[in-house]
């Protein structure tokens, strides 16, 4: 039986779109929810085009109350019976309360090659450093930010003339490739590190 997967969202959602557009044929994965922060997603409305439940748990109203909104999130998934929650740009620190109960089952992926540069601003960052090379990762949640067992990455180089934003959409593009095989393997039970070049 198909695994059934989470997308947590805060903007547009292209590494959702990408993850959603592999989850077909003999996946062992299928997209069961979209679940944003913030109402405008442009996720959003793509989501419930290809036809996948979605839901909206605004952080704003919980005035920085973390275990509100989490609680929040957590009564919104549930009745989904989701196995797998990917975070997909979902812009919000998740703590320990909600992490732990899907330790093992929640994967993220983040725009530089862990453990470097865990937290934002990461092609500036690199830049700033002098990195001859960037990329991504995907690894397994968990309470500390940015950790976790690293499930797979790939690497760009880092060009001469590279401004942050060039840095990213490079990067963008080997995310939207990465993910898909990373969550694939992963729903099929094997957790083996992916390192494409």
């Amino acid at each position: 039986m198909s695994k059934r997967v989470a997308i947590f969202i805060s903007g547009g959602g292209s590494n959702m779109r990408a993850l959603v557009r592999s989850m077909t044929g003999d996946h062992p994965a299928r997209p069961a929810l979209v679940l944003s922060n913030t109402a405008d997603a442009g996720g959003l409305e793509w989501a419930r085009a290809e036809g996948i439940p979605t839901e909206v748990v605004d952080h704003r109203p919980f005035k920085g109350d973390r275990a509100a909104f989490e609680t929040a999130l957590a009564e919104c998934v549930a009745p989904h019976a989701i196995d797998i929650i990917a975070l997909a740009g979902f812009m919000r620190v998740l703590t320990s309360g909600f992490v732990t109960p899907w330790r093992g089952r929640m994967l993220n992926i983040h725009p530089s090659l862990l453990p470097k540069y865990r937290g934002l601003d990461t092609h500036a960052r690199a830049l700033a450093a002098g990195e001859t090379e960037a990329g991504c990762t995907v690894h397994e949640v968990t309470p500390a930010l940015d950790d976790g067992p690293v499930l797979g990455q790939a690497r760009v180089p880092v060009l001469p003339d590279d401004t942050p934003e060039s840095l990213a959409a490079r990067v963008l593009e080997q995310e939207h490739i990465l993910y898909p095989i990373v969550l694939r393997r992963f729903a099929g039970g094997d957790r083996r590190p992916v390192m494409l070049p």
